[in-house]
C-alpha cells in the first residue's frame, strides 16, 4: 500500500534547502514506481492489488519486528504474521465483522503464544505483539473495507491522493517557507509552514476527486482533505516518536532512499480510518 511519498519537509529557513544526505532524484524515481504498481494492480484486478497491500504489510511487519528486537523485545512474530494476514483477507470477503473478530483473536494468541517463554519479559512482548498487530494489521484493513465496495478502486485511490497531496505540500512549504518548527523534539525537520503546504494541497485534491469520482460535494471532499492532512501528520509523529524511542533512524533499508516500508506507511496508516469514516457519511458505498 505504499505511496509516492516525498521526504519530509525542511526545517530550516528559506536560506538552507534540504540538506544533500538524500538524493531527491532516486527518492523520486522510488516513489513514482511504487505509485505505478499501485495504481496498475488497483485498475486491473482488485485481488493483484490486495496481494500487493499484503505483501508490503508482511515487510513492515517483518521491519517492525526487527526494530523492536534491537532493544531487546522480542514479538511472539508467528501468531502476528499469521493471523494479521487472515484478518486482512477475511476482512475482504466478510468485512468489518471480520476485521474486528481477526483482531481479537489474533490478540489473544499472541497473549498465549508467549506464555512458554516465562515471565520474564512477559508483558513487554506480548503488548508489542498486540500494539504490532493493531498499528499496522487493524488499521490496514480500513483500506480493504475501503477497496471492497463496487467503486473500492476510485475509494483508494481518493485515499491515497490525499495522503500524498500531505507529503508533496508539506515538501514543497516546508523547503521554501518552513522556519518555525513544529514538534522539534520529536520530527525536528517539520515546520508549521510545512504543514499549511500540506493542508492547502489535501483540500484541493480532495475537493477535487471526491466529486469526480465518487460524485459526492465539493465541499464534502474539502472536508476530507482536511481530516486526511490531520491524521497524516499525526501519522507521521507517530512513527517518529517510536523509531526516537527505539533509537533507529529508518524501520528499514529496502526502499533507497525511502528507508523502510514502513516508513512509507506510517501516514497512510493513520489517515485509513479517518477517510473510510468520512466515506461513511458523506458517500457510503451502495
Amino acid at each position: 500500500m505504499p505511496a509516492p511519498e516525498i521526504p519530509e519537509e525542511q526545517a530550516d529557513t528559506g536560506k538552507k534547502k534540504r540538506g544533500s544526505s538524500r538524493n531527491l532524484p532516486i527518492a523520486v524515481a522510488v516513489g513514482v514506481g511504487l505509485g505505478a504498481v499501485v495504481l496498475l494492480s488497483l485498475y486491473t484486478v482488485k485481488e493483484i492489488f490486495l496481494a500487493v497491500v499484503v505483501i508490503f504489510l508482511g515487510i513492515a511487519v517483518w521491519e517492525f519486528i526487527r526494530a523492536f528486537d534491537s532493544r531487546g523485545i522480542r514479538i511472539p512474530w508467528v501468531p502476528v504474521m499469521a493471523g494479521g494476514l487472515a484478518t486482512v483477507l477475511c476482512t475482504y470477503f466478510w468485512g468489518t465483522t471480520a476485521l474486528v473478530a481477526g483482531f481479537g483473536l489474533t490478540s489473544l494468541v499472541v497473549l498465549l503464544w508467549r506464555l512458554p517463554r516465562g515471565q520474564d519479559g512477559y508483558v513487554r512482548d506480548a503488548t508489542a505483539g498486540v500494539f504490532a498487530t493493531a498499528y499496522i494489521w487493524f488499521l490496514a484493513g480500513f483500506v480493504v473495507l475501503l477497496l471492497a465496495a463496487s467503486d473500492g478502486a476510485d475509494r483508494v485511490l481518493i485515499f491515497i491522493a490525499v495522503t500524498v497531496a500531505s507529503d508533496i505540500g508539506g515538501f514543497f512549504a516546508g523547503s521554501f517557507l518552513g522556519s518555525h518548527k513544529m514538534a522539534p523534539s520529536i520530527s525536528p525537520k517539520k515546520t508549521w509552514e510545512g504543514v499549511s503546504g500540506s493542508a492547502l494541497t489535501c483540500m484541493i485534491v480532495g475537493g477535487f476527486l471526491l466529486p469526480w469520482l465518487l460524485h459526492g460535494h465539493w465541499w464534502q471532499g474539502v472536508i476530507v482533505g482536511a481530516a486526511a492532512v490531520c491524521s497524516a501528520t499525526l501519522g507521521d509523529l507517530i512513527e517518529s516518536m517510536i523509531k526516537r524511542d527505539l533509537g533507529i533512524k529508518d524501520m528499514g533499508n529496502l526502499l533507497p532512499e525511502h528507508g523502510g516500508v514502513m516508513d512509507r506507511l506510517d501516514s497512510l496508516l493513520a489517515t485509513v480510518p479517518v477517510v473510510w469514516l468520512l466515506f461513511q457519511v458523506f458517500v457510503p458505498p451502495t
